[in-house]
């Protein structure tokens, strides 16, 4: 066997304002497995995450809950263990990014960033909320994207095509705070010089080294290969923030801060330090050796920040650069539909553990879905029921449970010899090894486990074959039925030891079962033998019940008020039957919507009223609603109203929706919507 390996494993760090997504269990998970797999070959690994704990939107949340931000943080962390246990997620160290180790690493990095010519200031125009009487953090800014235009997007960087740009840079933006347009202010901020000739030929160098997989390093190709006047569209980062902010402070700066992403993935190397100092090591000794390999596994969200700000970061700070950075796509439910749980879409890890579900069914059907490209994956409520009854329990787990209870009654729980035909078939699971070895190691687990169950076929045909269940009713067959439930036991032994990265507890039920010690990739070549005992079989894991994905998936009930929901309003005067009948309401169909160009606020309806004729509707959606969205569906229109003549056009009558006086804070605008069946013109009565 080749040099032991020296591994330092991230994941993301997850953001201190909520408690864990399917997303983050997903990542852990897929994190987790390759961890497990590494230290089966015999490799060392530090595997290590920590809360992301800064920034306004940290300040923001804890002071509308009445907490200080540390509190706040502190009692998410709180809340953590029960998600991580639970899915089986082996972390050495979970961390905090307020750490004093993260102080400390952070501003050390930038006095060296500064000592090396990458640190410069500049006044800048940054946009301030008139109401809320502050200057805006980046993700508390929205606006149209300058590259893609989308709406909606944040002010760093925008979630469809991922461009990084200055909020400065955003089309028609607004403040999420306050809904208010932000106006322009000087401000004097710190910026990392991305652009500077060093960094660029660093990272064109780092990023085609095989850090990166081939289909990000196109995405981030865009951003420093030159065009074709030699220019690159990296620009230098701002690093800095003014206060009020939850952060670290920039050394002789006061008032100003790091910005989070500066400070976040110090935060790695923060928690490893931590649990360094802990267990006695040195944690600078460790990430000087250079066969000390740091590994990061994130979303396709975050590349950016993760392939060009943080290797630049690290080198030419005079520290040691990422070995590769891993990149997965996000989790989808139902074919593609973004998960949402009160549609009753979303998978709720907190709620799987609480239904009583194996979490190593997750752990299974996310693994036999997973690759090493960053493409999204789906959660098919038939498919994980197929994959983990059928699959896992019907063609796994019943290799030993048709075995082992011969082997107890019949031969006193110890394994006889194996034949010709029987060692035939455990060599064929042997060879595999090596096979599946690669797999994991390349993050291929679902082709990894499309092979085990390969092979777990060619056992259940082996068994299928032979029919110990008959052997046993048969005089003078006792060797060939201790022969064939023997091999099947050493078989089931492999395909576990396979299956241990992915299915840990499990494994640890079977070492117990087979008294075989803990297994590793070394022990394949290895069998339990003639005259090895085991214990008595116990049932290893049970089928998935269909009533259980019904519940998980069940949306939530709405909540039973005694009082009215703040921000209601009262109910408005009574009014007469005549009243009524002046407003003349009609089933509209929305056959074109856009966005209003100089608007937040509103969208340009195009309207079917049944008239032969389409008429022009502002509304005011646009912050519950896409325009794309709204386009083919009914809803309801007041179609007597008189036109009212507005900046942008004339508006002929109004769209009804619901809301509650208070929209931000009550979950937004609902657009009324007529069940199948309506047509335009019909009138509402």
């Amino acid at each position: 066997m080749s040099q032991p390996r020296r591994l330092f494993v991230t994941t993301a760090l997850p953001y201190a304002n909520g408690h864990f997504h399917i997303g983050h269990i997903m990542e852990y998970i897929q994190a987790d497995i390759w961890v497990r797999f590494q230290r089966m070959q015999g490799h060392e690994v530090n595997f290590v995450c920590a809360d992301d704990a800064h920034g306004a939107p940290i300040m923001i949340a804890a002071d509308k809950a009445g907490k200080t931000p540390q509190q706040f943080v502190a009692d998410i962390a709180a809340g953590r263990k029960p998600y991580l246990d639970g899915f089986h997620i082996g972390f050495d160290n979970w961390h905090s990014t307020d750490g004093p180790e993260n102080h400390v690493l952070a501003q050390q990095i930038y006095k060296d960033l500064k000592a090396n010519g990458l640190i410069e200031t500049r006044t800048i125009e940054q946009f301030f909320d008139p109401e809320k009487n502050m200057f805006l953090p980046d993700r508390f800014i929205k606006g149209e994207c300058p590259n893609c235009h989308a709406k909606d997007q944040y002010g760093d960087n925008c979630e469809v095509c991922s461009k990084v740009y200055s909020p400065t840079d955003l089309i028609n933006p607004y403040s999420a705070l306050s809904g208010a347009k932000p106006v322009l202010k000087q401000s004097e901020h710190f910026f990392f010089k991305l652009s500077d000739p060093r960094c660029l030929a660093f990272l064109d160098q780092w990023t085609q080294s095989g850090a990166v997989q081939p289909e990000v390093l196109n995405k981030i190709s865009e951003w420093i290969e030159p065009d074709e006047h030699g220019k690159t569209k990296m620009g230098d980062w701002d690093i800095s923030r003014d206060a009020p902010y939850f952060g670290i402070e920039i050394p002789d700066a006061p008032g100003k801060y790091f910005y989070v992403w500066l400070d976040a993935p110090v935060g790695y190397l923060a928690s490893l330090k931590n649990l360094f100092d802990r267990t006695g090591r040195d944690f600078d000794a460790f990430m000087a050796d250079p066969t000390t390999e740091q590994v990061h596994f994130i979303g396709k969200d975050i590349i950016t920040f993760h392939t060009l700000f943080w290797p630049a970061m690290l080198k030419f700070s005079g520290r040691k650069v990422p070995n590769a950075v891993f990149v997965h796509g996000f989790l989808t439910v139902n074919n593609g539909e973004k998960m949402s749980k009160s549609r009753g879409t979303g998978l709720d890890p907190l709620k799987y553990l609480q239904l009583g579900m194996n979490p190593e069914w997750l752990r299974y059907y996310l693994a036999a879905k997973l690759s090493a490209r960053n493409e999204d994956i789906d959660f098919n409520p038939e498919d994980f029921l197929l994959r983990v009854n059928s699959d896992l329990i019907g063609k796994y787990i019943n290799i030993a449970s048709r075995a082992a209870g011969f082997i107890a009654k019949r031969f006193d729980g110890q394994l006889g010899e194996v034949s010709a035909d029987g060692d035939a078939l455990l060599d064929h699971l042997q060879s595999a090894a090596p096979s599946i070895t690669e797999l994991y190691a390349e993050r291929e687990y679902g082709k990894a486990l499309r092979e085990i169950m390969l092979l777990a076929d060619r056992v259940n045909a082996y068994v299928d074959q032979n029919k110990p269940w008959e052997l046993a009713k048969k005089e003078g067959m006792d060797g060939r039925l201790h022969d064939v439930c023997t091999t099947c036991i050493e078989a089931f032994r492999l395909l576990t030891l396979y299956l241990k990265p992915v299915l840990p507890a499990l494994a640890v039920q079977v070492e117990a079962f087979l008294q075989s010690g803990p297994l590793q990739f070394t022990d394949t070549a290895r069998l339990l033998g003639k005259g090895h005992a085991i214990n008595p079989y116990q049932h290893l894991m049970q089928r998935v019940d269909v009533k259980q994905l019904d519940a998980l998936f069940e949306p939530p009930p709405a909540p039973v008020e005694a009082a009215p929901v703040p921000g209601g309003e009262p109910i408005a005067d009574t009014i007469t039957i005549d009243d009524f009948a002046k407003i003349d309401l009609r089933i509209a169909q929305i056959v074109n919507c856009e966005a209003v160009e100089g608007s937040t606020k509103l969208l340009r309806l195009t309207l079917d009223v049944g008239e032969g004729k389409t008429r022009n509707v502002f509304s005011g959606i646009a912050s519950a609603y896409k325009p794309e969205d709204l386009v083919g569906k009914l809803t309801v229109v007041v179609a007597n109203l008189a036109p009212r003549k507005m900046k942008f056009g004339v508006s002929e009558g109004m769209v009804l929706a619901a809301s509650h006086a208070d929209e931000k804070a009550q979950r937004g605008i609902h657009i009324l919507n007529p069940w199948p069946g309506a047509t335009p013109g019909m009138r509402v009565r």
